[in-house]
């Protein structure tokens, strides 16, 4: 289970999500976005607007019942059914744009994220550091959402709230005026909103004091909930391996496992919970009687008439309300405030490697492109993201059209590949890659996306790229002619196929694009040794001038290489030593 980091204060949790996303207002489509967060203001101004009338609406109902004039009560009948239209119209429209904004919002944010998680093999890397970056995608897909859309929510309120009281606050001030201390000869001007002032500032204090417990559990919930998710997609992405294990039961005590601890943080929330709703309860039940109480003297002394006793009392609720809006929106708070700090853990940590990618350092190997058709390794040491060394003073060249057999260490040999593709950067020295050469990677068990076969096919290219025909003979090649008729199914094909038949169809995807370097990874490994033979007997009919360095334990495929490349650890364990303090891996003691 992931450790939860300590929540950041805040302040400075609030200037880096505005630093992360506020640039959307400043994006490409920035007169559109400011267009619509000031039809936000422009309604919500509306609002505000509407409960003032409506608050001088209700006194002139209520006189015009006390002294019983048909014509003034018809009257007020019509005014509410123009601020009933009119509250109506306002309100949808005011959603509309709210939620366009969300999106919008949400949608921007996504994109910069995703980005940055798919760039450079972020998303590959992350898994192999520390940091507070578990579950990724639920990440950008949840906790994006929730940021977004809450921070609309909440600034929406507060503008709101900021609004009800500058107006209300008046409206208060002129109705009730001034009033005597009970038993002494003080004058205390404006005591009703001396009193809102004491109610909502002692309801926000033991709402804060009753919610701190919220936040907590509130942050731990929704990692336990992401967790919970994350192990039930392992399970489906691997059903075939868990079935033909027998594994259901396991799998099913490891989710069980994790709602258990679900259900603790749910509890412990709930707990959060209590407080803070039985308060909340008491404080909001008291509130549209306790002004009525207070000014019941100056009514029945014949000072205010009811309508005025009514309005000053909605007014206080108005200002109360107002006040109230720390109290009123921590739950709210609690979840944006925990997403938000997700969402910035992952985009910092990204940062950080985009950083270490930009800045020399002591421990890092470098990619160059050469003007040679060849790939070159240049005193290559491979380590591990700890500094502990793999393989050092690795010097080879692989000239193109060469067919290389590399055996040894499976870490190493495999770790040699990720270092090729950019995505394992800890060790030092340079890898020199043929500049302008298609360069494909084949792992023991391809990616095969949710899309059409002819999509899989094509990947990572568009799916019209390559003409129907050429489909049809790639697949003929990789014995799976039978699959031709359904290019244009959309089908899960990591599932409904067996796992030779998807390694058959990572060979037939480099028949079809035709790369000029290829990469393999074990992608034969479940072959029967006859068919693998014909495999790569295969593979250098269609790829005659391709260069094709490949990993492989299995013994009877020497004879389809001109070379091979043995590669193993040290004899000793070995570190890198850091001598530099922009040095970032953790060397023991």
């Amino acid at each position: 289970m992931t450790e939860l980091p300590p929540l950041l204060p805040a302040r400075r949790l609030s200037w880096q999500f505005l630093r992360l996303a506020a640039p959307y207002w400043n994006s490409a489509d920035k007169w559109r976005v400011r267009g619509y967060t000031a039809l936000l203001l422009l309604f919500t101004l509306a609002q505000v607007g509407l409960a003032i009338w409506m608050s001088y609406w209700s006194p002139a109902l209520l006189d015009a019942l006390e002294y019983k004039s048909l014509n003034a009560l018809l009257v007020q009948i019509g005014t509410f059914v123009l601020i009933f239209l009119l509250t109506m119209a306002v309100t949808a429209l005011h959603m509309h744009v709210k939620r366009w904004l969300q999106l919008d919002w949400r949608r921007w944010l996504t994109e910069k994220v995703l980005d940055r998680w798919m760039a450079q093999g972020h998303h590959y890397q992350l898994q192999l550091i520390g940091g507070e970056h578990d579950n990724p995608d639920g990440r950008i897909a949840e906790d994006i959402r929730i940021a977004t859309e809450s921070t609309v929510n909440l600034a929406h309120s507060l503008v709101y709230s900021l609004l009800v009281f500058g107006s209300f606050i008046d409206i208060l001030l002129v109705l009730t005026g001034s009033a005597y201390v009970p038993g002494t000869a003080w004058l205390v001007p404006g005591y009703m909103v001396i009193l809102a002032f004491a109610y909502a500032g002692a309801g926000t204090l033991f709402g804060l004091l009753l919610g701190r417990p919220l936040v907590k559990a509130t942050n731990q919930l929704q990692t336990a909930e992401a967790n919970f998710r994350f192990g039930l997609g392992h399970s489906r992405s691997n059903s075939e391996s868990i079935a033909l294990m027998r594994g259901e039961g396991m799998e099913r005590r490891n989710a069980a496992h994790f709602f258990a601890e679900l259900g603790q943080r749910w509890n412990r929330q709930t707990v959060g919970y209590l407080g803070i709703m039985a308060f909340s309860s008491g404080y909001g039940a008291l509130l549209p009687v306790f002004p009525i109480l207070l000014m019941a003297p100056q009514y029945i002394a014949g000072s205010m008439t009811l309508g005025i006793l009514m309005q000053a009392a909605q007014a206080f609720q108005k200002l109360t309300s107002a006040l109230s809006w720390p109290i009123d929106n921590l739950g709210e708070l609690a979840h944006c405030r925990a997403s938000v700090q997700r969402v910035l853990s992952l985009y910092n940590d990204m940062q950080v490697l985009d950083e270490q990618a930009a800045e020399p350092q002591e421990h890092r190997i470098s990619l160059l492109q050469s003007n040679q058709s060849e790939l070159v390794l240049h005193d290559l040491c491979i380590a591990n993201p700890d500094g502990q060394v793999l393989i050092e003073g690795l010097n080879a060249t692989i000239h193109r059209g060469e067919r290389v057999l590399i055996a040894g260490d499976p870490t190493v040999t495999i770790s040699l590949f990720k270092v090729v593709a950019g995505l394992w950067p800890w060790g030092h020295g340079e890898v020199w890659l043929p500049a302008g050469a298609a360069i494909s990677f084949l792992p023991q068990r391809p990616f095969l996306p949710l899309a059409s076969l002819q999509s899989v096919l094509s990947y990572p290219h568009a799916a019209d790229t390559f003409s129907a025909k050429a489909m049809h003979h790639a697949l003929e090649c990789a014995g799976l002619a039978w699959l031709a008729p359904r290019l244009a199914d959309v089908d899960s094909w990591d599932r409904v196929l067996p796992l030779r038949a998807q390694q058959r169809l990572g060979m037939a995807r480099l028949f079809l694009q035709q790369p000029a370097w290829v990469f393999i990874e074990e992608a034969t490994d479940a072959f029967d040794p006859k068919g693998e033979d014909c495999m790569m007997d295969m593979l250098q009919r269609e790829l005659p001038n391709a260069s094709l360095l490949t990993i492989s334990f299995h013994g009877g495929l020497d004879r389809h290489y001109q070379r091979k490349l043995v590669l193993n650890r040290p004899a000793e364990d070995k570190f890198l030593s850091c001598s530099t303090p922009s040095c970032a891996l953790k060397i023991p003691g």
